[in-house]
């Protein structure tokens, strides 16, 4: 069993800044790949960013790349998303999720292959 717990959300000036926290209960955490997911009211959940179970690769969504970074700190189970010069396009629930297989680069950003999910953190964007 695999735990999630996301945090850091909160409303924002477009233009600024939001670090969002996933922290990680399990004693695999480190073979996990993760992700970021995002939902907005009356849309589809969508990818945001993912992380391999090394750290070594990671993919992000055309419309937040460049803008945030996906880490992760094994030694603390826990995995983070920088979020800077947001918008109002930004708002959403943010989801954690969790794979615990080791996943090929191209499929990192289907939600299908990710079996642990966080109840998710509001991310409010005002202009």
């Amino acid at each position: 069993q695999v735990q999630l717990i996301e945090s850091g959300g909160g409303l924002v000036q477009a233009g600024g800044s939001l670090r969002l926290s996933c922290a990680a209960s399990g004693r695999t955490f480190s073979s996990y790949t993760m992700a970021w997911f995002r939902q907005a009211p009356g849309k589809e959940r969508e990818f945001v960013a993912a992380i391999s179970w090394s750290g070594g690769n990671t993919v992000y969504a055309d419309s937040v790349k460049g803008r945030f970074t996906i880490s992760r700190d094994n030694a603390k189970n826990t995995v983070y998303l920088q979020m800077n010069s947001l918008n109002p396009e930004d708002t959403a629930v943010y989801y954690c999720a969790a794979s615990s297989h080791r996943l090929l680069y191209s499929d990192m950003s289907r939600p299908a292959l990710y079996g642990y999910w966080g109840q998710g953190t509001q991310v409010t964007v005002s202009s």
